[in-house]
């Protein structure tokens, strides 16, 4: 299973992938892609259907043998973005000598000293030309070898680099790609690489590159260490990490009596207001349209709401050993203590007491330890995809996460007995009628 989660992160490098590698997950398990445009058509017991938006979120449903209206459903939700660098239009800076670099904006809050000095590559998605002018094709990309790199400046040049270094967005976090050979190739570097990468798998004209959304990502790949191998290092385990417990959850717990969901949002790490992230009304209206074709009835949908319970699953904070400090004094998880819940007085998380006795409960019939996690007093937290879906969904829910090290660093490290807690709660959570 460790081994599955290591495969997932290398092969998800962004979002796009990571909704793709999802999406073959569901194909292979019998779950039938929905249409959004057109009507869902007759809803039936143990029938297991997915829907994607915008290629970057999904959203899959198992229905349950009992009504929704009399049982609800159990959601799992997560999130599939991470920080990174988004790579500009007219990325391309030519330099003395002919070193090319790329004109980069940063996504999300990662810490910036992290990406430098390592192997990144590029992924993403490229539009192509389409019949017409509204229906252009998205074609995913995956550089799969070292491409760039962000390099540090020399220590003879900043004695002071040991003591806190002022990082530019704009100056500092710009990649090398290469050197130019071909002045004729001035400006087209770029578009080149990602013509002759689209190539690999079907011929691409660069007269048909129309636009893109390609990202920075480590190179280096997803791995245990320690003297048991009990750790996790990865780019991308929040919150890569939770979908995969949610989806190896999902696929591997029996048929009951309740409706199952896995919804997997993008957008998280910039505060998900998007048509594809946990602020949107998208889930809702497809929970709606489920509910009204099983029992024909709006009704339906407010009774499954009610009865509803919702698991946020984004990473929390492990305590780190180098600065107790900066943690709360008594509710401080530990990597490999098992999963967490977030509290929040100033309600950043939806756990309320009532919410994480239930997840609590549910932990200790699957048989695995459960931590808490308070933010220091002095010390303001962020928040995550409870409070924001629930803003518009009035679910009873949860939100909790694996313990990590190192959050929004280029490389987070987690635990491996985490994990295979979490996909247990999560079996148990699917399970529960």
């Amino acid at each position: 299973m460790i081994q599955r989660l290591l495969h997932f992160l290398d092969s998800s490098p962004v979002n796009f992938l990571a909704v793709s590698n999802i999406v073959k997950e569901l194909e292979q398990a019998g779950y039938r892609r929905l249409n959004p445009c057109e009507p869902i058509g007759e809803v039936a017991a143990g029938d297991r259907l997915f829907v994607t938006k915008n290629d970057s979120s999904v959203y899959a449903f198992e229905i349950g043998r009992k009504p929704l209206a009399d049982v609800g459903f159990h959601i799992i939700c997560a999130h599939c973005d991470s920080p990174t660098f988004r790579i500009k239009p007219n990325a391309e800076i030519t330099c003395e000598g002919g070193i090319i670099k790329l004109n980069t904006e940063v996504y999300g809050g990662p810490i910036m000293s992290t990406w430098f000095d390592r192997p990144l590559t590029l992924a993403g998605r490229v539009i192509v030309r389409g019949e017409d002018a509204l229906h252009p094709q998205t074609r995913l990309l995956h550089i799969r070898r070292p491409l760039l790199q962000i390099s540090n400046l020399a220590i003879h040049f900043n004695r002071q680099v040991n003591d806190g270094v002022k990082l530019s967005k704009q100056k500092d976090m710009l990649p090398l790609l290469g050197i130019l050979t071909n002045e004729l190739e001035c400006g087209n570097q770029l578009i080149n690489l990602i013509c002759e990468e689209l190539s690999r798998e079907q011929p691409t004209a660069l007269t048909d590159i129309l636009d893109f959304d390609l990202y920075l990502a480590d190179a280096s790949p997803a791995c245990t260490f320690g003297l048991h191998n009990e750790f996790i290092s990865s780019g991308r385990l929040d919150d890569l990490s939770m979908c995969h417990a949610g989806l190896e959850a999902l696929l591997g717990s029996p048929a009951g009596d309740v409706t199952k969901v896995l919804a997997i949002f993008d957008n998280e790490e910039t505060g998900s207001q998007t048509k594809q992230g946990a602020g949107s009304p998208f889930l809702s209206s497809m929970l709606q349209r489920l509910a009204f074709a099983q029992s024909g009835t709006v009704e339906a949908f407010y009774q499954a709401v009610e009865r509803a319970f919702m698991v946020s699953a984004d990473n929390a904070h492990a305590w780190h050993p180098n600065y107790s400090e900066m943690y709360d004094l008594t509710n401080h998880p530990v990597l490999g203590g098992g999963p967490v819940v977030k509290l929040n007085a100033a309600q950043k998380y939806a756990s309320d007491a009532s919410s994480a006795a239930v997840f609590a409960e549910i932990c200790r019939e699957a048989g695995v330890p459960c931590q808490q996690f308070v933010n220091h007093s002095d010390i303001a937290g962020g928040s995550t995809l409870g409070n924001i879906l629930t803003s518009s969904l009035p679910l009873r829910g949860v939100d909790m996460g694996n313990p990590i090290l190192a959050m929004h660093s280029c490389r987070e490290t987690g635990s491996v007995a985490d994990q295979l807690y979490t996909i247990l709660a999560f079996t148990r959570f699917y399970s529960a009628s």
